[in-house]
């Protein structure tokens, strides 16, 4: 594709397992070339910064002082400069510049950072993408070749995700372990005491009634009318009399 669109600069994601972000930087065809996992993805739509640049403008770049003490990061700050900046006297470029890009290096990866240059008193306003790269690997050729730097603290995601479930299984594990010795305690706590006889001492037995058995059938007991009813149904019955009466 870059020898169609004869250009020598190629940055190429890779996508693995729908989760995990690659991204190659490279100089084609003779290199050399680097690989990154892109961590912290957030776009412009997550984001929702306040600022806007024109497309076609030309960015500064600012790196991190640590780009020109070591020889692998210096070899990326070259990088970063032939495949992020534009061009001098680029067609499409504009004649100005009104944003930057931020290259810092923290816990052994390089943070990227897009920040728009405000004209009013050139203060800067953060406008997104942002997003890590965790370096992997430096290769002599464009793709591949010989390596010429490994990062000694890059840990794959797949080797993450596999830490954090084994943390997971041994948290389990602990809780079950306890259970079990709590188990076990309840089990030797249950010590068999000798009863005390002067326990006993104060308690009185009760007296034993005798067993009678009726054999004749109960009587029954007369209901007992409630005197208010039957007053009430008196006072109705004079008041029909008297009606009729009337």
């Amino acid at each position: 594709v870059c020898e169609m669109k004869n250009c020598n600069k190629c940055i190429f994601f890779e996508a693995k397992k729908k989760q995990d972000l690659y991204m190659w930087l490279s100089n084609t065809p003779q290199g050399p070339s680097a690989k990154f996992l892109v961590q912290n993805v957030h776009t412009l739509a997550e984001l929702k910064m306040t600022g806007n640049c024109l497309r076609g403008s030309r960015p500064l770049l600012s790196f991190d002082p640590i780009f020109d003490k070591e020889p692998h990061y210096a070899l990326l700050k070259e990088l970063f400069i032939q495949i992020f900046s534009t061009p001098q006297y680029h067609p499409k470029s504009q004649p100005f510049v009104d944003h930057v890009f931020t290259f810092t290096v923290t816990d052994e990866r390089i943070w990227f950072r897009n920040y728009q240059i405000i004209e009013e008193d050139a203060s800067l306003v953060e406008i997104g993408p942002r997003f890590v790269l965790n370096l992997i690997k430096i290769f002599q050729g464009s793709f591949g070749g010989p390596t010429l730097y490994e990062n000694p603290h890059y840990q794959s995601p797949n080797m993450h995700r596999r830490l954090i479930r084994l943390s997971v299984a041994a948290k389990f594990r602990e809780k079950q372990h306890v259970k079990e010795v709590q188990k076990e305690k309840k089990k030797a706590s249950k010590v068999l005491v000798k009863e005390d006889p002067t326990e006993v001492v104060f308690e009185t037995p009760a007296e034993e009634k005798p067993v009678e058995i009726q054999l004749v059938k109960p009587e029954s007991k007369p209901i007992m009318k409630d005197k208010k009813k039957l007053r009430k149904i008196q006072r109705k019955k004079q008041k029909k009399l008297f009606r009729t009466d009337a």
